[in-house]
């Protein structure tokens, strides 16, 4: 599938905003702190996936009722769906300088990835922080897709080939008027 900048200048996609605010004095100690022991970008790229992944639970797998959408609450908090951890990810990925967009797959319900694009390339390579748990086991991979989960076309599911520099509105909305998790489960995207 061939992703398709929303938003043709790169820069856009280093961007800090009120989501994916990597200027955040907390996101910035984070990233410093993944940086000890990388050596290189990918180093550091595989790094900030494997501690959103690892370190901040998914929120339905946890049972935990918070709802966080800005990335520095994702990490504050430890906790996240698809769409925060994806903020939480784009935010990290953008303090170490790497281009990070945000983008989605149709299954049940609209699911939230993050693509990182590497110092010298011109392509583009999704991750899914999600979380792995049993029959969930994405990887950082710039060499073939380890999403947590592949699309069935013939149950109406897609990959939107589109990446986003901010959260699509309908994602956005979803989680900032959710009281709690079981409510934001109630009003998830269906599709974009």
């Amino acid at each position: 599938m061939e992703l398709i900048q929303q938003v043709p200048e790169l820069s856009a996609y280093l961007a800090s905003d009120e989501v994916i605010d990597h200027e955040h004095p907390l996101v910035r100690e984070v990233s410093a702190r993944l940086r000890v022991g990388t050596d290189d970008a990918y180093g550091y790229a595989r790094a900030a996936f494997e501690f959103v992944r690892d370190a901040i639970p998914h929120s339905y797998d946890a049972d935990d009722p918070r709802v966080t959408w800005r990335a520095s609450d994702v990490l504050e908090q430890r906790t996240g769906i698809c769409y925060a951890k994806a903020h939480a990810l784009a935010a990290l990925l953008r303090a170490g300088c790497l281009p990070a967009a945000l983008c989605y797959q149709k299954l049940d319900v609209v699911h939230g990835l993050v693509a990182v694009r590497m110092p010298g390339a011109d392509t583009w390579h999704r991750q899914d922080p999600r979380g792995n748990k049993p029959g969930v086991d994405a990887q950082f991979s710039l060499s073939e897709e380890r999403l947590a989960f592949t699309p069935d076309p013939e149950s109406n599911e897609m990959d939107y080939p589109v990446l986003y520099a901010v959260p699509h509105s309908a994602v956005l909305q979803a989680l900032q008027s959710a009281q709690d998790r079981p409510a934001l489960w109630e009003n998830l995207p269906a599709a974009l």
